[in-house]
């Protein structure tokens, strides 16, 4: 059963669209939210989070519109950002006491244990929090309230190894009675090739790839060799040709792969690759215009 259902999502701003955004996500699965800065990752999450009210389309959560009841609709997202959102000069017993008047479903007991947990300054002010202590305070606010969807938005950024490996395994703990889902932009990409289930690449405001993870790795090639070898028919297809003093590296679609012969070198990519040679196929394009 689909958890998160978007349909035709459309935002204008001067400058930029985001057009037709559709996707479902189902109940027990992760998806990466992928792309370049600028490409319409943060204005997305912003319209499933209600944030933001879309130019046209829906997003609906566990069939629930946010045009039913924004407020119920807002209850079953919990949602971590890039920057904390709470003030600087809380304590976290601010954070506690407002919590659970603001949120039925909010449980001290729970938000304490992860306070204690993760060592979490009881008695200073958020001003003097690393930015690893106020993700984590984030993390211990949204998960200590009944949620349906997990929504992050670069929380990882910036993390040091060690703290973005306690998120990843929050994330999978999150999913794993089936009932929930995450949804996670990242530009960390190697994180998405551990946990993520689908993956959802935007540019430029527009649909891109979408497919399960091992769909989308299985589509494609990355393709290595002399540049002076590649003939007409391949280099037409090659995505996001780089060539250097040493050759090239590309991606073709797998079945394509009658083209390449003997001479070329090629392997299955990362999603990683995939999506740093689409966003460069994408700026060849513009330059040739």
């Amino acid at each position: 059963m689909e958890l998160l259902e978007v349909k035709n999502l459309s935002k204008h701003y001067k400058g930029f669209d985001l057009k037709d955004i559709t996707f479902s996500l189902p109940k027990g699965y992760i998806m990466g939210y992928v792309g370049a800065n600028g490409s319409g990752k943060t204005t997305t999450l912003n319209l499933i989070t209600g944030i933001l009210k879309p130019g046209e389309g829906e997003t609906y959560i566990g069939g629930l519109s946010r045009k039913e009841d924004i407020v119920a609709y807002r209850n079953k997202i919990g949602y971590v950002g890039d920057e904390s959102f709470f003030p600087e000069n809380f304590k976290i017993k601010h954070i506690k006491n407002i919590w659970k008047d603001f949120y039925p479903t909010f449980s001290e007991e729970k938000f304490i244990g992860f306070v204690k947990g993760w060592g979490l300054p009881e008695n200073k002010m958020l001003k003097d929090f690393s930015r690893g202590m106020k993700v984590m305070l984030m993390f211990a606010s949204v998960l200590s309230r009944e949620t349906e969807l997990l929504v992050l938005d670069e929380a990882t950024n910036g993390l040091d190894p060690v703290m973005r490996k306690e998120i990843l395994k929050l994330m999978q703990e999150y999913v794993m009675d089936g009932e929930r889902s995450v949804i996670f932009s990242t530009h960390i990409l190697s994180d998405l090739e551990q946990i993520a289930d689908y993956i959802y690449f935007i540019h430029e405001g527009k649909t891109v790839l979408y497919d399960a993870k091992d769909e989308l790795t299985e589509s494609f090639l990355l393709v290595k060799g002399e540049s002076a070898k590649i003939p007409p028919a391949l280099k037409k297809e090659l995505i996001g040709l780089e060539e250097n003093a040493y050759g090239f590296e590309a991606i073709l679609p797998s079945d394509q792969a009658a083209l390449l012969g003997s001479a070329f070198l090629f392997e299955k990519p990362t999603i990683d690759q995939i999506v740093i040679h689409y966003i460069m196929s994408a700026g060849n394009q513009a330059r040739t215009k």
